[in-house]
């Protein structure tokens, strides 16, 4: 059993190394000797080079056959955080309103966390002293944590999850007043059906259809203020985020009709305008072409005027099976250099000869290098010298992108969509990390995850209290064609802020349940 002040500093100590690294990148890029250009020259680093190189010096030697079996939870829990992410995202957004322009990036904000340095820097911390074993452990961890950097890849490139921020840039503006009056509309229609059943049940003894309506007017309305004093102005945009102009006079029953009458034609159109845009401009980005943008298609173009609501682009006919292209974009987003090293070090740590060459492997009898080593063993020296720069560069990057975050002015913070932005925050750095837990022991319990394997039960926990991943600032960046971020700033502050305060938490939990 640790003590509780041994729990305290195991689970502080990550985050003092990890602030003075994040604390650099912003002191270098206010002083303006980190400018944009060589942040990206470091992004590029970063993702072929340090990163590939530090999973191949963490994979090979601590995978095995007995331990492979680790891959399927692994691969299973993080698919289920960024479902449960992107979940809460959507409930999130149908109870509080978001920017028109966020209205697809906030799915992408709660379902895709950080899982490369931040992870990394803190797992390899805490796992490299006790109560854990020193670097065995620490080399396990970091390759459990491959498989999670791996569903990230996969999912938000290849898969086109990254299209989400691109659907934010199309279609007309629409003004967050539009947005607020036309989800007021869309409350107060969820909101009839429990203000019904309210009405009967407590005024069972009035029969008179008026008296009925007025009772249901003055209960819906009540209702309303009581929601809307949560926020100064809640209001939901639609699953598909297009509104249309709803009328600012009260909400008669007939300008409510007219309202919904409008905004189900309005929607219908811009389902036509999203299927279209997609299919004729629809791009696949690979984890290379995020920090290129001048290798990406230009930017759409979206018409200032409200009345152009349908997509001019014919569409094309429908195809069962991908053309060659889709199959190329397809493969060339897959194939990046860290995808490419993670597959070809679990075929090296899985077949002993192959292990042979580059670590002592028992069972394999392998020819040694005049210093006694495998013949191979410099490459995994040189991987190991090169990957260690990965994590420190990383967390510079990472306070490089929240230096430039345009923060908002003091009187702008009443304007944000504050419920919005509230709830992604909790839902990142307390939810998921709460249900995390309670997925990682259910999968214990059921055995899909074993007891006796700590470090896997700690990764697989610690995994679910990750801020929204900054690779979407880029994303955001770039699809926008102004190189601006404003709606997303307000998102990614107070997950980082609230995250110095959810890491140790759930890092002296999760040590104090397993040891």
């Amino acid at each position: 059993m640790v003590s509780a002040a041994v729990l305290i500093w195991i689970s502080c100590r990550p985050l003092l190394r990890l602030m003075f690294c994040v604390l650099c990148g912003v002191a270098i890029t206010k002083a303006d000797i980190f400018p944009p250009v060589a942040a990206a020259g470091a992004g590029q680093i970063l993702l072929n080079v340090t990163l590939p190189c530090l999973m191949f010096s963490k994979i090979v030697p601590a995978f095995t056959p007995q331990n492979i079996n680790a891959l399927g939870p692994l691969i299973l829990i993080a698919l289920l955080y960024e479902a449960i992410g992107m979940v809460l995202a959507f409930l999130t957004k149908q109870v509080f309103w978001v920017p028109h322009r966020f209205r697809y990036g906030i799915l992408v904000a709660g379902g895709w966390g950080n899982v490369g340095d931040i992870p990394t820097a803190v797992v390899m911390s805490v796992t490299g002293a006790a109560p854990f074993q020193g670097s065995n452990d620490q080399n396990l961890a970091v390759a459990y944590i491959s498989a999670f950097i791996l569903v990230f890849m996969v999912t938000l490139f290849p898969f086109g999850g990254h299209r989400l921020v691109a659907w934010d840039f199309q279609g007309p503006d629409i003004e967050p007043e539009e947005v607020q009056e036309a989800m007021r509309s869309k409350r107060k229609a969820l909101l009839r059906p429990f203000t019904l059943l309210w009405v009967r049940v407590c005024c069972p003894d009035s029969e008179h259809p008026k008296d009925n309506a007025e009772k249901i007017q003055h209960v819906q309305d009540r209702s309303l203020n009581y929601v809307s004093s949560m926020n100064d102005s809640i209001t939901v945009v639609p699953s598909n985020g297009v509104v249309s102009a709803a009328s600012s006079q009260p909400p008669t029953e007939y300008s409510y009709h007219h309202r919904q009458n409008i905004a189900d034609r309005t929607q219908l159109h811009a389902k036509e305008d999203v299927s279209n845009t997609n299919k004729s401009d629809g791009v696949l980005l690979s984890t290379r072409e995020v920090v290129e943008p001048e290798r990406l298609p230009p930017p759409v173009q979206h018409s200032s005027s409200r009345n152009n609501l349908v997509n001019t682009t014919p569409a094309r006919s429908h195809k069962i099976f991908p053309d060659v292209e889709t199959v190329s974009r397809f493969l060339r987003a897959l194939l990046t250099p860290a995808s490419i090293t993670i597959f070809s070090s679990f075929l090296i740590a899985l077949v002993p000869k192959l292990k042979a060459l580059f670590v002592e492997v028992p069972t394999v009898q392998m020819p040694t290098a005049p210093d006694g080593q495998p013949p191979l063993a410099f490459l995994l020296d040189a991987a190991n010298f090169v990957g260690a720069a990965s994590v420190p560069l990383g967390l510079i990057c990472l306070g490089s992108s929240l230096a430039r975050l345009n923060w908002p002015k003091k009187g702008e913070w009443a304007k944000l969509p504050l419920g919005a932005i509230g709830w992604i925050a909790m839902s990142k750095m307390v939810i998921i990390p709460i249900l995390g837990v309670l997925i990682c022991e259910g999968l214990t319990s059921v055995g899909l995850i074993s007891r006796d394997d700590k470090v896997l039960r700690f990764v697989c926990i610690f995994l679910s209290c990750l801020p929204t991943a900054t690779v979407h600032v880029l994303l955001t960046q770039v699809y926008s064609g102004t190189g601006s971020s404003e709606h997303l700033a307000p998102f990614l502050i107070p997950q980082y802020m609230l995250m110095f305060v959810s890491m140790p938490a759930i890092t002296a939990y999760t040590i104090n349940l397993l040891f």
